[in-house]
């Protein structure tokens, strides 16, 4: 049985304490990530002449599947899963450089466009995984 904690109302007198603003600061840092990453891959498939282009698409790259890794590598500690998801991110990204050089395929879009293919797929590979296991919970209390 899980034990739920209901917070009374606040009035608007009260002021947020540090320990409630501090649980902000893992979602904000998500979203900023999350922005530049986007900005990096648009630039890179609107093949721009930014000199932000070349930094924030390689910021792209290793925050993708850095992110989809991370989320499926639930079990470990924070330095671990740090250390795991880059090094996976790196590991998919010349997996498809490979891929695509061995197939005479190799372009820039395309690469940016498989790799964000495959970081996509992972996290909704473990999405599924994580409403299975909830309905297994709930049915088998």
């Amino acid at each position: 049985m899980q034990t739920m904690r209901i917070k009374p109302p606040s009035t608007d007198s009260e002021q947020p304490t540090r320990q409630d603003s501090g649980r902000d600061l893992p979602a904000l840092l998500a979203g900023a990530v999350l922005a530049v990453a986007g900005i990096g891959a648009v630039l890179a498939l609107a093949d721009s002449a930014s000199p932000l282009r070349g930094p924030l698409t390689l910021f792209f790259l290793l925050a993708a599947p850095g992110a989809a890794i991370w989320a499926a590598l639930g079990g470990l500690d924070p330095y671990a899963r740090t250390l795991a998801s880059v090094a996976g991110a790196v590991a998919l990204d010349m997996l498809v450089a490979q891929a695509m050089l061995a197939l005479h395929q190799w372009s820039v879009p395309g690469g940016i466009a498989a790799v964000a293919a495959l970081s996509t797929l992972i996290l909704l590979l473990v999405l599924v995984r994580r409403l299975r296991d909830r309905t297994a919970n709930r049915r088998n209390p």
